[in-house]
């Protein structure tokens, strides 16, 4: 019998230096379940990964007696793996007194073998539009501000170059700047839902943690949406601009606008795929939507199970049924579907979930699962939706080798996707 590789635990010494720690290895975690990792269920670290230390957290792992330990040496660590990537573990770690929440990110399980990093994870699309090579700042800066002086009046293009692509790195708004793959276009500063972990909105009352970054400050006009969407359409390679941005609220709070700017946008150029990422909480919103011209949509999830979608997302004046319905909507106009799925080892990779989300695909028929990694601190998440541990954890690999036999025709990946992916693998 082949021996299987632990990698060592690593910790950070809190000065921007990581270390291994020869004397235990490495632990992942699911829920509250800690457990080894093995190198045959990891990767190495993804090029344009970052590697977090967690402040108030010891190290967890396994002596070479296989007893679960805590660390002597620093302070825990996590990976934030690079996108089209998806987590199998999320990092053991202990709480020290008064460890404060950590910032909206996800906290990927890492370990080192042989001079590398390794994480449990793997690529859920080969897609490599947002991957970090493929982006050289400087020139992004230089066609930023050309596309500034061109577009001294449209607001839409300003906040997208400034704020988004110079300000934050956004990879979707630095795509725009290159005239290539998905553009973004928000229009919604207000949302219909309290999402826990949202990224563009925190109440100081409530919540301990701040947006990662700061949210849309105006409604764009047709015109202005135009301006971004037709020359993208008509210009770049797989081009797909999307409704719905980590930078603004619900889109479906300005529906009608997008009604009127799809129109617009279809009456210059029948190029592309013009896609909505929203909560789904308007199905007959999106209905007229369909009807105007869109092609896709994308419905986020935290859950299947509406327990946990409800406390998570906390929606206002709308259920998951209705996002269940907007994905149905779209069956209907033979258009493509996704879910925006937020993949947190420990729920999502339980028989409950997948009952769930098994009747969700099947009721629905949705074209395609978009596996997320969850952005939220996992005990500050555990807490604030009172989440107790499944009975039984299936893994979220096989989770996903599940999906994949019962529902063939759905298709695994990370990105929205281009209108040949569409043609290829759409209404099955």
């Amino acid at each position: 019998m082949t021996r299987r590789i632990q990698p060592f635990a690593v910790y950070s010494d809190g000065k921007g230096n990581i270390y291994e720690d020869p004397k235990i290895f490495a632990a992942g975690r699911s829920g509250n379940r800690i457990y080894p990792l093995y190198l045959d269920e990891m990767i190495p670290l993804p090029y344009g990964s970052e590697v977090f230390e967690l402040p108030g957290r010891r190290v967890l792992g396994y002596s070479r007696k296989g007893e679960l330990v805590e660390g002597k040496n620093g302070i825990a660590c996590a990976a934030f793996i690079a996108p089209a990537h998806t987590q199998l573990s999320i990092a053991a770690w202990r709480n020290t007194v008064n460890a404060p929440v950590l910032p909206l990110y996800a906290y990927t399980a890492i370990g080192w073998y042989n001079g590398k990093f390794y994480v449990p994870a793997l690529r859920i699309d080969p897609d490599t539009r947002q991957d970090c090579e493929n982006f050289n700042q400087k020139i992004i800066i230089q066609r930023g501000k050309r596309l500034l002086r061109e577009h001294p009046q449209n607001r839409l293009i300003h906040h997208l170059v400034q704020n988004c692509a110079f300000t934050y790195l956004c990879p979707a708004a630095r795509n725009y700047v290159m005239n290539r793959w998905e553009a973004p276009l928000p229009v919604s500063p207000t949302c219909n839902a309290r999402c826990v972990g949202c990224i563009s909105k925190q109440d100081e009352k409530e919540s301990p943690v701040h947006e990662s970054q700061h949210r849309l400050t105006f409604v764009p006009t047709v015109d202005e949406i135009v301006g971004v969407a037709v020359p993208h359409l008509e210009n770049a390679p797989n081009p797909v601009v999307s409704f719905g941005q980590g930078c603004e609220g619900e889109p479906l709070m300005q529906w009608e606008l997008i009604r009127d700017a799809i129109k617009a946008i279809r009456a210059k150029t029948s190029k592309g795929v013009i896609n909505l990422n929203t909560n789904g909480s308007k199905p007959q919103a999106v209905e007229e939507l369909f009807k105007a011209g869109l092609n896709s949509i994308r419905v986020s999830m935290n859950s299947a199970q509406e327990k946990w979608y409800n406390l998570y997302i906390r929606p206002v004046n709308f259920t998951q049924n209705d996002a269940i319905e907007s994905l149905r909507v779209a069956r209907r106009h033979n258009a493509w579907s996704s879910i925006n799925y937020f993949v947190m080892p420990g729920i999502t990779d339980t028989p409950e979930e997948i009952a769930a989300l098994r009747k969700i695909i099947a009721d629905a028929r949705i074209s395609m699962i978009q596996w997320r990694n969850f952005n939220i601190d996992p005990d500050w998440l555990f807490n604030r939706i009172e989440f107790t541990d499944s009975a039984e954890l299936i893994g979220v690999k096989q989770f996903m080798d599940y999906i994949r036999k019962e529902f063939p025709w759905v298709y695994f990946g990370y990105f929205n996707p281009p209108a040949n992916i569409i043609d290829q693998y759409g209404f099955k």
